[in-house]
């Protein structure tokens, strides 16, 4: 059982820490959409189709998350396919994880529960919330802020409900520091609250990403007394490109750990996480 501490106007709360997770390449090698939708769509060259994206931003001086969603509508209607929530979905369900990632969740509740801390698991991803929401691992997290679409009448989408890039990835850290499950609430978000009260103190975070869009949110949990931790694919360890990516984020000072993106019990990683949720106990202990 948690042990408590004061949580505003004497309450007594449970120490809770919240583990903060991208998705694309975090969780979950590459990105989702690649794994069957495009695919499903004609789309072979799906590097081509990223940097067709890139390019599209740049002519039209766009944000590049609200770019490639919008991108994606339109491959899906030169493919006379519908784009509803349960075909993304279906799409998402068979999104591969790294290593270890379903037995993560049970593991790491298990040692929290060890140490007297409660862990709440956040997603804060560019990625597209209706794939992830059709994973069997959705469940398990509190919140996923992601990428979304609104739909018609007739359940298609049709428009970016929400696109979250590099830089608005550091407002859901807020709310859930704040304790706001919610996108659409720009008005609690922007009032003053006594740190004593916030659902979750920065300092008992840890963000875990695996690339650049990650970095603003990797600063600000590192600066407010957090933890963050970069993962990286196996698979692409050798990649000059990946490594110099790691390296960058070493000699940049971005992150506190670094680990391959492997979820497995007796992991580095897992390793890694439980240490730091033991610190952030003992810290929280006094």
């Amino acid at each position: 059982m948690a042990r408590t501490h004061a949580v505003g106007l004497g309450r007594p709360g449970p120490i809770r820490v919240a583990l903060v997770y991208d998705f694309d390449g975090t969780l979950a090698p590459r990105n989702l959409p690649e794994h069957s939708f495009l695919p499903s769509l004609g789309v072979t060259d799906v590097e081509g189709f990223w940097e067709e994206c890139r390019r599209e931003a740049k002519r039209h001086d766009s944000d590049q998350v609200l770019t490639y969603m919008r991108m994606l509508l339109s491959a899906a209607e030169r493919a006379g396919v519908p784009v509803t929530r349960e075909l993304l979905r279906q799409h998402g369900a068979r999104t591969p994880l790294f290593a270890g990632v379903s037995e993560w969740f049970d593991d790491i509740g298990a040692y929290g529960q060890s140490v007297g801390i409660e862990v709440e698991h956040f997603v804060v991803s560019s990625g597209l919330l209706e794939m992830i929401d059709g994973l069997a691992i959705r469940p398990r997290f509190r919140k996923v802020f992601a990428s979304s679409y609104s739909y018609d009448d007739a359940g298609r989408a049709v428009w970016p409900a929400s696109a979250i890039n590099y830089t608005t990835k550091t407002q859901y850290l807020f709310r859930i520091n704040k304790g706001i499950d919610n996108v659409w609430d720009n008005s609690t978000i922007n009032l003053w609250m006594p740190k004593q009260e916030r659902r979750v103190p920065f300092e008992r975070m840890v963000f875990l990403g695996d690339g650049d869009t990650d970095i603003p949110s990797m600063k600000l949990v590192r600066e407010k007394g957090g933890q963050a931790v970069a993962v990286f694919d196996p698979v692409k360890f050798a990649e000059r490109l990946s490594q110099g990516h790691l390296e960058r984020l070493i000699a940049e000072d971005r992150i506190d750990h670094m680990a391959s993106a492997d979820y497995s019990p007796g992991s580095l990683l897992t390793v890694i996480v439980k240490g730091v949720l033991g610190r952030m106990a003992r810290h929280a202990a006094g």
